[in-house]
């Protein structure tokens, strides 16, 4: 046996101490629960987990298995004390209630301690689900872990139900409701992929169809970059792909219309995907053949960008940055028309040096190395970092000020991240 855990609110924790629980396993399952008000499971790592009987319903539904518990389930009715070691490991006290309470972005989510409470049952739910689908130890999760799930994925996608909640409340029924459009910005490297995976599985695992999409999907083609460099000779910030103008804006506007028109089933359209790894790390977009399919209805559209958000600022600003960026910002100019404007709600994560992407970036293409696919070099990677920098440090200090342009104060979160992309306010 790896270990026991407490699993439920606080008034059920409080009152199974650890020695109520190893007399209640030394008893057996059947005994403990008449004694002490909780039942037995096994996690997916094969611990022993004590659920108090008003949460076992909601741990079993996280697993999945309702309809086939019986069979599905290793409940463990009788505990043969045998099995039992004489003397059980030392294990930690744990109180999710207290450490959910305890998160950073509560208040920001729209959570007190009494909403906590009140919908406990929904964040366990969330908060096994998701960590099953990350291959975490539901029931034996590391710090990180905890502070990932329950501190950052499971509150952020609160907020986000609440928004399609909102979105979907305007419209009567019977109507096609368009998917609500959450944009995601968030410099490279922090973690976007994982979140907007997470996302994305949430709402997909509630019945709401989400899709995902990002601004690096509309890269123009590796031929057409070759132009817009030869255009910019000696532009460094647009010899390769990055930044604002280096997009194929016709080709993300056309399929953020095409995914706002998936209201009904029977409609199924492509999703764009780019090859970051093609041209030795330089890449080019995927074949259509390779591209993902969607079909309707969707219900969430997950639209995630390094510079979403961004808007140009006045010449002279930018040029003080970095000469270069002179035509970086008048290319900026077009994309709130084509992306911007379609942003229903807006997701907006904040670091405080941005020159972490170096550090975030690096790791990224070292396990794309070792995952044997091609990637930068560690000497690639600084040079292709440094052509992002100068727009971090151009349109960041305006973005986290006031918010995107297109973005309503009520459906905005901001949030920020340390160097660790863990949320801390």
């Amino acid at each position: 046996m790896e270990g026991v855990l407490m699993m439920g609110s606080t008034a059920a924790v409080s009152m199974a101490t650890p020695f109520a629980l190893s007399r209640g396993l030394e008893m057996g399952a059947t005994a403990g629960r008449r004694a002490f008000g909780f039942g037995v499971e096994r996690s997916t790592a094969g611990g022993v987990v004590a659920v108090p009987q008003r949460r076992r319903s909601v741990v079993r539904m996280c697993m999945g298995e309702v309809r086939l518990a019986d069979e599905l389930v290793d409940l463990v009715s009788e505990i043969d004390s045998a099995s039992v070691p004489s003397k059980l490991p030392k294990f930690p006290l744990l109180d999710l209630y207290d450490f959910i309470c305890g998160g950073p972005l509560l208040k920001k989510v729209g959570f007190t301690k009494e909403s906590v409470a009140q919908r406990i049952d929904e964040w366990l739910s969330l908060g096994v689900k998701l960590s099953r689908q990350l291959r975490f130890d539901e029931f034996g999760l590391s710090q990180s872990e905890k502070v990932r799930i329950y501190h950052y994925y499971v509150p952020v996608f609160l907020w986000c139900k609440k928004e399609l909640d909102i979105h979907t409340s305007k419209y009567k029924e019977g109507d096609e409701v368009p998917p609500l459009v959450i944009g995601i910005s968030a410099p490279q490297g922090c973690g976007k992929t994982t979140i907007v995976y997470s996302l994305e599985y949430l709402f997909n695992s509630l019945g709401s169809k989400a899709a995902s999409i990002s601004i690096d999907d509309f890269y123009l083609t590796a031929s057409e970059l070759k132009k817009v460099s030869e255009s910019n000779p000696g532009n460094r910030l647009l010899e390769m792909r990055g930044n604002a103008g280096s997009h194929d804006l016709q080709l993300g506007t056309e399929t953020l219309n095409a995914l706002r028109s998936l209201t009904t089933s029977g409609k199924e359209i492509k999703l764009p995907r780019y090859d970051k790894s093609a041209f030795a790390g330089l890449g080019d977009r995927a074949d259509p053949s390779e591209w993902s399919k969607i079909e309707g209805p969707v219900k969430v559209v997950l639209f995630e960008g390094w510079m979403l958000g961004f808007e140009p600022e006045q010449e002279s600003v930018v040029t003080a940055v970095d000469p270069q960026l002179a035509p970086v910002n008048k290319n900026l100019e077009a994309y709130y028309d084509a992306w911007h404007k379609m942003i229903d709600s807006w997701v907006v994560i904040e670091v405080d040096d941005p020159s972490w992407v170096f550090v975030w970036r690096l790791q990224a293409e070292i396990a794309m190395r070792a995952d044997g696919r091609a990637g930068l070099t560690d000497e690639q990677v600084a040079d292709f970092v440094s052509r992002y920098m100068p727009a971090y440090k151009a349109y960041l200090p305006s973005l986290y000020a006031q918010g995107p342009k297109s973005a309503k104060k009520e459906h905005t979160l901001m949030l920020q991240i340390d160097e660790n992309r863990n949320p801390i306010g």
